[in-house]
């Protein structure tokens, strides 16, 4: 007798996979402050904090590095964040002419110091860029800060109190208020990641 193979015998065999293909991208920054007593002096403070990386910042990086040509950036510039009048503290949705919540630290709300800083980026890897060194600002007279943010783009100027430019992120921090007084130095790290 042989044996034959009836066409309703047989093997069914499925592979199923749920594994998807695909990749998330979040900006995400860190500020990292440390407050020196003078230039050179101890160290009195230090905070890190993350921050929210506005939408308007996030729509000027895609719109320059993938549609746009010849472009050179404006900025950016560090400033700080005042606890005069603060209500909230940043949101994605905060610009540069409207950030109800909080306001900018420096000629008219204390703490005061001269200017906003421009920092220097160094060559990003790995998905992140930091800054190459850190962003120091010396302290005209006392206050309360609540964080920081950076401002880049068209019209983004080292002047106190500019609504100008595009808001590319703010944070405050979580540990609560930092005072300062006239003559300390604080220096104002920044990584930024995708």
């Amino acid at each position: 007798m042989k044996d034959k193979l009836n066409a309703l015998d047989g093997t069914t065999m499925s592979v199923a996979s749920t594994a998807g293909l695909g990749e998330e991208a979040h900006a995400e920054g860190v500020y990292t402050f440390k407050c020196f007593e003078y230039e050179g002096g101890p160290l009195v403070w230090e905070e890190k904090i993350h921050n929210v990386v506005a939408t308007v910042g996030k729509d000027l990086m895609l719109q320059t590095a993938l549609t746009g040509s010849g472009y050179t950036v404006v900025g950016p510039y560090m400033g700080l964040i005042s606890s005069v009048s603060y209500t909230t503290g940043p949101a994605a949705s905060d610009t540069m002419a409207s950030h109800g919540g909080w306001t900018e630290a420096g000629s008219t709300n204390a703490p005061t110091f001269a200017a906003r800083v421009a920092p220097a980026f160094g060559t990003a890897a790995a998905g992140a860029i930091n800054l190459s060194t850190p962003a120091s600002f010396t302290m005209t007279g006392a206050g309360t800060l609540k964080g920081a943010f950076i401002v880049y783009g068209a019209g983004a100027v080292s002047t106190l109190m500019s609504t100008a430019g595009t808001l590319l992120s703010a944070g405050t921090f979580t540990g609560g208020d930092q005072p300062v007084i006239a003559a300390n130095v604080v220096q104002v790290s920044y990584s930024l990641s995708l």
